[in-house]
């Protein structure tokens, strides 16, 4: 029988609209400052008046194009204020925002641009920014955002030269908002629709889940275009009136954080494990267990680590997207930095559980279910979700929206879990991620690939085996582990794969473990903009490699 976390999952409450909210700060607290955007170094403030009033000048200018009501509207860029002041500008206008991962590749683009009917489509830093500007067709509409080397038809200044529009227009919550594209770690994208009912019920109720407030900083670098970063970052400030903070770039990371000092901080499994990797190289695993054990200098040494990092003043660690790895989790909380884990999907608007607060003896699980919030397991251990943020459709694709909606209405998320006596939910894989091997035993890679993760020198890991014997999981090691010499690392590894397989089921037993050069990244399309391993991808083209014979169990290629 499946397993019913029952709860209030109709329950209605009348959500203001973000643009209430934005007007609303504009009276009450118009000259404080409520985003920070770093330019060559130097940090511009923007009050919450002026984004105001930026805001009214998108909306003037494209009423003055004249599009029908709810046309589609482009935004593609990486984090910036920029980006919160179209978006508001867009619902001003009434019309519905279409996001772009900063790092699509052009068929990506052209095919949001054209699946979405996009009028109009605004343009700003991106990964390579002349080359994707270029892969725009001529046709549409682009518009730059204040920043080098964007070549766009209109330039951000001339575009916001118009008087801002005197009204204060706000939406029916009922009206779409936006459509927001998967990142296609397999096939095309699809286009989840959410009206600003869904999307602003979900800012609205994680106010209160996570105890977000007017006094919280939060960092907003983690891609706009992903529901997660949209609605607990760029839409639950609206609700807050928290300040935001923009990173200028890669590069600056580590100082922009440090000058914001999040109290809010969110992060997703591969940045959590780049901070772990970080620290690791400035001081060894073995020294900083030494140090940790002693009385005093412990806290001494935790705090300078969290300083480092520039997260030592936040209430509230985060991690999404994935899983993140419960040796990941231990390992931060030697050093006073304690981890929760949420679950979400863009169907759902990224607001399904949390571990809030953390509690050390459910680590490995992603949290209880947020209120309002109905979570079941299937007969086949599929998590399914049902509450009053759940998308309203995919985009013009009625077969595909029919198939992931249960009779009753549940959203089949394709992740499969087990629920616990205290509702703590565990996932313990991906169904689309379980793979049969030649033997017709199916295999779970999940679980193996966070065992992996407990050895500090692996950074990435993929366990895979389609109609193979057994099998075998390819990794990458970290950078520090990259310069070590090959015995010790051999020995290392093979120390945990045999401690690994010595637990497993037969079917289950790895044969090898093949290690990668180059690291898996968004560049060389092996990740998704979130930063989630693209499988199948990551299959595809190291077929050879998979599907070869090798004598060893531990096998080096290059690549």
């Amino acid at each position: 029988m499946p397993l019913d976390m029952t709860a209030n999952a109709n329950t209605t409450e009348v959500i203001t609209s973000p643009l209430s909210m934005l007007y609303h700060w504009e009276q009450s607290r118009g000259n404080d400052v409520f985003l920070t955007q770093p330019i060559n170094g130097e940090y511009h403030d923007y009050t919450w008046k002026q984004v105001a009033e930026q805001a009214r000048k998108v909306a003037a200018r494209l009423r003055e194009f004249d599009f029908p009501q709810g046309s589609r509207i482009g935004i593609f860029s990486k984090n910036c204020a920029e980006w919160f002041i179209a978006d508001l500008g867009i619902m001003m206008a009434g019309h519905v925002s279409v996001p772009i991962f900063s790092t699509a590749g052009p068929d990506t683009v052209q095919y949001v641009l054209k699946h979405a009917d996009v009028q109009l489509l605004f343009v700003g830093k991106l990964d390579n920014t002349a080359e994707q500007v270029a892969s725009i067709p001529s046709e549409y509409l682009t518009v730059a955002f204040p920043y080098p080397n964007i070549a766009t038809k209109q330039q951000w200044k001339a575009f916001m030269d118009i008087a801002p529009i005197t009204d204060s227009p706000v939406p029916d919550m009922d009206d779409l908002m936006t459509i927001i594209y998967t990142s296609g770690s397999t096939g095309q994208p699809k286009g989840v629709v959410h009206s600003y009912n869904t999307a602003c019920w979900a800012a609205r109720r994680s106010l209160d889940q996570l105890g977000i407030n007017q006094n919280d900083r939060t960092m907003s670098y983690l891609p706009l275009a992903h529901i997660t970063e949209r609605v607990l970052v760029e839409l639950s400030s609206y609700y807050s009136g928290g300040k935001i903070h923009f990173v200028e770039d890669l590069t600056t990371f580590q100082r922009d954080v440090g000058h914001c000092q999040p109290t809010l901080f969110i992060s997703v499994p591969r940045l959590w494990t780049k901070f772990q990797m970080g620290v690791l190289a400035k001081m060894p695993q073995k020294k900083l267990d030494t140090l940790l054990k002693i009385p005093i200098l412990n806290k001494i040494v935790a705090k300078k680590i969290r300083d480092g990092l520039g997260i030592n003043n936040a209430r509230l660690w985060a991690s999404g997207s994935a899983p993140l790895a419960p040796a990941v989790i231990e390992w931060f909380a030697k050093i006073g930095i304690y981890i929760s884990e949420g679950w979400g999907m863009t169907e759902n608007s990224a607001y399904g559980t949390g571990s809030v607060p953390f509690r050390h003896d459910k680590i490995g699980c992603i949290g209880k279910p947020y209120d309002g919030v109905d979570i079941r397991t299937s007969e086949e251990g599929e998590i399914q979700v049902k509450s009053p943020c759940n998308m309203l459709e995919y985009y013009l694709e009625p077969q595909k929206t029919a198939e992931v909606f249960t009779e009753d209405g549940y959203l089949r998320t394709g992740d499969k879990g087990v629920i616990d006596a205290d509702g703590y939910v565990k996932i313990t894989g991906r169904l689309k991620d379980i793979f049969k091997t030649a033997k017709g035993k199916y295999v779970t890679p999940a679980p193996i690939e966070a065992k992996f993760m407990e050895n500090p020198i692996v950074e990435q890991v993929c366990v895979t085996g389609t109609n193979l014997p057994q099998p075998v999981a390819l990794l990458v090691l970290s950078e520090e582990a990259q310069k070590k010499d090959k015995a010790g690392i051999e020995a290392s590894l093979k120390k945990t794969f045999e401690a690994i397989n010595a637990k497993l089921e037969s079917h289950q037993v790895m044969d090898r473990v093949i290690i990668m050069k180059n690291e898996w990244s968004i560049e060389n399309d092996l990740l998704t903009p979130t930063l989630k391993v693209k499988r199948h991808v990551l299959e595809d083209r190291f077929v050879d490699i998979i599907q070869g014979s090798y004598s060893d169990k531990l096998v080096w290629v290059d690549a």
